[in-house]
This record gives C-alpha cells, sequence and structure tokens, in this order.
C-alpha cells in the first residue's frame, strides 16, 4: 500500500488530470483533482503527494493529493454509492474541501452538481448521506470554522431569504451561520438577514 510518494515531477505521458513522479527511476503515474494539478511544481522539480491506493483485479491505481483535508474528502466521498474515484477526484476539482463541507451542510445539490458526472439525484444522495459525516472529515484550518448543524428556525428562513434574493445556498448558508455566530442564540431573522448581506458584501 503506497500512501505517499516524494519524488522528481516528469509530466511526459501526463493528462490534465494526471501527473508522473519519477522516485528513483520508477514513473508512477498519478490521478489528481484540478486542485492538486494546479499545484504541481514545474517538470524536474520535487514534488510530495499523499496517496492513495486502489487495487483492483485488472489494475492499482493511484490517487494523489497536495492535503490530508482533500485525500479525507476523497475516502469519505467514495463511500456513497455511485461515487468511484475518478468522480470523487471531479468533485474535489470544483469544490475545495472547505467549500465542500459547506454545500454538504447547506444541503446545496446545486453546488455539487458543478462537478462532470453528477446529476441531481447523485448530489441529493451525496449531500444526504454525508452531513452527519462532515465534522468528522480532516478540515485543516478550516476545521474551526466549520458549521456544526443545518440551520433551524429563524437561521433556517435567513439562509432561504437570501437564497431568493440570488445567493447561492452554500454562500447564504455561510453568511447566516456566521451571523448567527456572532449575534448569539435567539437571534431574530431581520437581523441574521442583514448580518448575512454584510458577510455576502465583502
Amino acid at each position: 500500500m503506497i500512501a505517499m510518494l516524494t519524488g522528481i515531477v516528469d509530466q511526459a505521458g501526463a493528462g490534465a488530470d494526471s501527473v508522473v513522479v519519477d522516485v528513483n527511476g520508477v514513473g508512477y503515474l498519478v490521478f489528481v483533482s484540478a486542485r492538486t494539478r494546479a499545484r504541481v511544481p514545474g517538470r524536474g522539480e520535487t514534488l510530495r503527494l499523499l496517496v492513495e491506493t486502489h487495487v483492483r483485479e485488472d489494475h492499482i491505481h493511484l490517487y494523489g493529493f497536495a492535503d490530508e483535508a482533500e485525500r479525507a474528502w476523497f475516502r469519505l466521498l467514495t463511500t456513497v454509492q455511485g461515487v468511484g474515484a475518478r468522480l470523487a477526484l471531479a468533485i474535489l476539482s470544483v469544490l475545495a474541501p472547505e467549500a465542500l463541507a459547506t454545500a454538504i451542510m447547506a444541503q446545496d445539490k446545486a453546488a455539487l452538481a458543478r462537478a462532470e458526472g453528477v446529476g441531481p439525484k447523485l448530489a441529493l444522495r451525496i449531500a444526504n448521506e454525508l452531513k452527519d459525516k462532515v465534522g468528522g472529515v480532516a478540515l485543516g484550518p478550516a476545521a474551526a470554522r466549520a458549521p456544526d448543524a443545518a440551520p433551524e428556525g429563524a437561521a433556517a428562513d435567513a439562509v432561504s431569504a437570501l437564497v431568493n434574493l440570488g445567493y447561492s445556498r452554500s454562500d447564504a448558508y455561510g453568511a447566516v451561520s456566521e451571523a448567527a455566530r456572532r449575534l448569539g442564540a435567539g437571534a431574530r431573522i431581520d437581523a441574521l438577514i442583514r448580518i448575512g448581506l454584510q458577510e455576502l458584501g465583502r
């Protein structure tokens, strides 16, 4: 089981979703998200990737990640029926770990469906199956800012109001969550909307 690779970047033969890492003369083809691919240095430079190894009857595939948060989300996403390794990478290509956590907690199916290959039904399944598992995923510095629970009462109404104003559900959710933290328990909907709009305007 390969858990990490440190070697020299050799991009010859690598596509937009992969990179070849030369480790002591052996070239490892590693599939990566667009986010990790953007952080790969130029050819001949040193690269360290966290790796998830998938062994099947007909192949061994390596999936690489720039940080632990992305690898943890990859592992979690692939527990959802219908989400294979390549689809998990597609999701992580359009949503960074913190944004993915927010989208799932906000039940923002539209954000999840931005990934190629994720339709409305699968987006709903991902949101439903992972909403109670978000807290257990490594988010790095974002962990302290990750929402703990779906909004209820006035907060839920404030999110709906902001969505009706044209904001995405994830953005509205994040803004209202921050407003609720600032205003405390029992905050009124008008105050949550006002502070939420200030957050969105930043």
